[in-house]
């Protein structure tokens, strides 16, 4: 499901979110499925929005602002599929993959806010 790592990181949010649309085309249409699945559509693609607003502001107060939006995002959707696990909702593969790559981008945006500031 995930392709070979990429060092660019918008075109990693773009996959990630791209990966959580196809994620939750399989959940359970139940409740749960569709409450989990849909913030966690919104969480995912914030993350890779809010970053490319950041790549086009004009001051480093601004690009701070939009990629702590992004990492907010981004941490929330961490716990969505905490919670999906736990339930076991989803295909368990897709979620460590994802998990995997989700936790490597929230070490890379924070480590990018912190250098800038």
């Amino acid at each position: 499901m995930m392709p070979d790592k990429k060092f660019d990181l918008e075109d990693r949010l773009v996959d990630f979110a791209a990966n959580i649309v196809l994620f939750c085309k399989d959940l359970p249409s139940d409740m749960t499925g569709q409450y989990y699945g849909n913030q966690l559509l919104r969480s995912a693609g914030s993350s890779a929005l809010n970053f490319g607003e950041a790549q086009g502001t004009n001051t480093v107060k601004d690009y701070i602002n939009k990629a702590s939006i992004s990492l907010k995002e981004l941490k929330e959707s961490r716990v969505n599929l905490k919670i999906l696990t736990k339930v076991e909702y989803g295909n368990a593969s897709k979620r460590v993959e994802i998990l995997d790559e989700l936790e490597q981008l929230i070490r890379i945006i924070a480590t990018i806010i912190k250098n800038k500031k």
